[in-house]
């Protein structure tokens, strides 16, 4: 009997057999992966690495990183197979795409592996990466003609795939141009010519450029045999020196001297009419044989229909791209005491465009808006909603309504729009004199404030719904953050397609933006350009918009009107209506009655919080005419009206409106709808010192002391301290 487990005796087996699968990936050089889906990060081991041609140091564990070592076209279509993948339930999947390396592009193979949890949801992918140039390079089968040429059905296989998601005339020109397009099809030149106008435009030539001169557009009727093969939409096949010498003398002679020795032209035809041609060039005399001729049918009709469905993707990116650029403002106007830059740019990743959009709104007394916001979608769609909420805003801000109150309104007019689509908006109401900004957010992302040394941070603003959603659920209160930018500081409104990256959070983006714009230069117009610059270098996946307001240094002066709404409960807001107070006062020059003002406004805010159900609208402005005089509004919802009363000896209340009539000039009551306005004046144009005395003694106390105690009691007030 013979024992098969045995050990032949024509020698020992080596110490390491088996060998282990590391060595085996390692002698074969192929790469391994390991992608966890929840946390994104993905690791890829130094063989990996070295076929994507990266650099360790430049791979930081994000699918992002690898966004640049992958052309476009072959990006895409990975990941729409790793996602159809991922959906319907796959326990693999597996594809060649080409690789960017520092000699060239280079065919690898990419297969990974899924694993699932118990429930069936992908959690990560396990996979490998191997070089597959030599493969894509396999020899005819045996028996038949040139054997050291590739497979008729690789050469399909191959261009079709590189051409199916190129989505633009000019993703299909780069193939062409591309140093290994002549490899994938097996021939040794070739030129690719589009009919434009009726001329034919020789647009691509490879793999370097030979271009004949006089050849560059040529027309259809010429005697070149790419303007034959489309006049009779039939392919011409070119055997030797010969037949070109017979056939077409004016060319051959200008293009023997590269070598040439036979050609095929296709016609491209697509919906029953010639759109361009192919020349394939080869170097030797050789006859084609009927399934040689055949592929190259084949392959003009896959070609033709990728350029036409290029063709009609860039007529529709050309019409929405010119619907979006007619719905933005043409010009930004000029704003006094700030300086203003905008900047708009479409995806690098051949979306349709998108509903970004920026405005900016100069408002009366020294004010001015400035809006940002992105509609959902990628179309025209989007691009039409755009322009009418952009201009629906615009108008409600020239109206003088509040920040929230413009934003209600247009929440309410896109949910009545016929359109399923909703948008995120940021809205900004600066005063420039006072340096004062109401910022209202509608699921946008917070803005940025760079500081005049450079430096910046993110201004955490209290958000509401998007635009159309809030309107949709009834939750149309857009509560409005005050802050102050002091000249020199810069404001940065901006959509999530400047910071949101493939494999990265937005957080990360944010920390990564703020970095670039300390290290950015001061001009606003500068700065938009370089964040631009930076936003080109990479693959975007969403339209980006910006909006920088820088303050200048501006002398203060009389004017504007501000606004602050305080929510039930929220002693942040009533602080924030204080610091507005503070801050107008300060601006408009009126200091000797600065405490007459906010006492006097912090009594009615107290006043409407404690005694109406619903929220209260804060306004300070300066009144039109030749005096100086200022008003303080608060609005609330409820209709019954305040009343003065006397408190009397012990008496916890009855002195918030007592408080007013003796610090204020005037004060009353104005019905606003279902809702009413309490308000008081102070005539700046004289001394108010009258003013803090009246109020100590109301408070039933002499001094200034007096009048600060009321204050800080109208603020326990405020806060439901007592």
């Amino acid at each position: 009997m013979v024992d098969r487990g045995a050990t032949p005796a024509s020698g020992a087996l080596p110490d390491d057999w088996p060998a282990r699968p590391e060595r085996c990936l390692a002698l074969n050089h192929v790469g391994t992966f390991d992608w966890d889906l929840l946390s994104g990060r993905l690791h890829l081991d130094p063989i990996a690495l070295d076929i994507l041609g990266m650099p360790p140091g430049e791979f930081r564990g994000g699918i992002g990183d690898l966004a640049a070592r992958v052309p476009r076209a072959d990006g895409a279509r990975l990941d729409a197979l790793v996602a159809r993948a991922l959906k319907d339930g796959s326990e693999s999947y597996g594809a060649y795409h080409r690789v960017r390396c520092p000699d060239g592009l280079r065919w690898a193979y990419t297969q990974g592996r899924i694993e699932r949890d118990a429930a069936g949801r992908p959690r990560r992918i396990l996979g490998v990466l191997r070089e597959a140039n030599e493969e894509l390079r396999l020899p005819d089968r045996p028996g038949e003609q040139n054997g050291d040429r590739r497979h008729t059905t690789t050469v399909v296989e191959t261009t079709t795939a590189a051409l199916a998601h190129a989505r633009t005339v000019q993703d299909v020109i780069d193939f062409f141009k591309d140093a290994r397009a002549v490899e994938h099809l097996g021939s040794d030149l070739l030129v690719l010519g589009l009919v434009e106008s009726g001329r034919v435009h020789l647009v691509a030539e490879g793999p370097s450029e030979h271009f004949i001169p006089g050849t560059r557009y040529t027309r259809i009727d010429d005697d070149f045999p790419m303007s034959e093969v489309i006049r009779t939409m039939t392919p011409r096949f070119i055997e030797s020196r010969d037949e070109w010498a017979r056939c077409y003398p004016w060319l051959w002679e200008r293009i023997k001297g590269i070598g040439i020795s036979s050609a095929a032209y296709l016609p491209l035809i697509a919906q029953a009419r010639p759109i361009g041609a192919l020349g394939l060039l080869y170097r030797e005399a050789r006859g084609f044989t009927r399934q040689e001729r055949d592929l190259f049918i084949a392959l003009s009709s896959s070609l033709a229909q990728s350029i036409a469905r290029a063709m009609l993707f860039d007529q529709e990116h050309d019409l929405a791209e010119g619907l979006q650029q007619a719905m933005l403002p043409r010009r930004i106007p000029e704003v006094p005491g700030a300086q203003i830059a905008v900047r708009y740019r479409s995806a690098r990743m051949g979306r349709d465009i998108g509903g970004d959009w920026y405005d900016v709104v100069p408002l009366p007394g020294g004010r001015v808006a400035a809006v940002i916001g992105d509609v959902q979608g990628h179309d025209t769609h989007a691009s039409a909603v755009m322009g009418q909420l952009r201009i629906v805003l615009r108008a409600y801000a020239a109206e003088g309504h509040s920040p929230g109150t413009v934003m209600a309104r247009a929440s309410a007019f896109l949910h009545e729009l016929d359109t399923d689509r909703f948008a995120t908006c940021c809205y900004a109401e600066a005063d420039l004199a006072t340096g004062a900004v109401q910022l209202v957010r509608a699921g946008h992302i917070d803005p940025l404030l760079r500081h005049a040394d450079g430096t910046s941070r993110r201004l955490p603003v209290a958000g509401g719904l998007p635009l159309g959603l809030s309107a949709e659920f009834g939750r149309l209160d857009y509560p409005v953050t005050t802050v102050e930018i002091e000249p020199g500081e810069t404001l940065m409104l901006f959509t999530d397609g400047l910071v949101e990256q493939p494999g990265s959070d937005l957080d990360e983006g944010i920390r990564l933006l703020a970095a670039l714009v300390q290290e950015g230069p001061e001009d606003p117009h500068d700065l938009a350009d370089r964040l631009c610059d930076v936003v080109e270098e990479r693959v975007g996946e969403d339209d980006m918009a910006i909006l920088l307001l820088r303050r200048q240094g501006t002398v203060a002066r009389p004017g504007g009107r501000l606004q602050q709404h305080i929510a039930p409960a929220d002693p942040e807001a009533l602080s924030a209506a204080r610091h507005m107070i503070r801050t107008a006062v300060r601006a408009w020059g009126v200091r000797d009655r600065a405490d007459d003002i906010e006492l006097a406004a912090d009594e009615l805010a107290t006043n409407a919080l404690l005694h109406t159900d619903g929220a209260a609208v804060v306004t300070i402005r300066m009144l039109p005419g030749a005096g100086r005089r200022l008003r303080v509004e608060v609005e609330d919802r409820s209709s019954a009206l305040p009343r003065r009363r006397e408190p009397g000896e012990s008496g916890v209340s009855g002195r918030g409106l007592l408080l007013v009539d003796r610090l204020a000039d005037g004060w009353g009551v104005e019905s606003r709808g279902s809702g009413k306005s309490v308000w008081c004046e102070f005539d700046l144009s004289v001394e108010g010192t009258a003013g803090a005395a009246g109020a100590a003694e109301v408070a039933g106390a002499s001094g200034a002391e007096k009048v600060k105690g009321a204050k800080e009691s109208a603020g326990r007030a405020g806060r439901g301290d007592g």
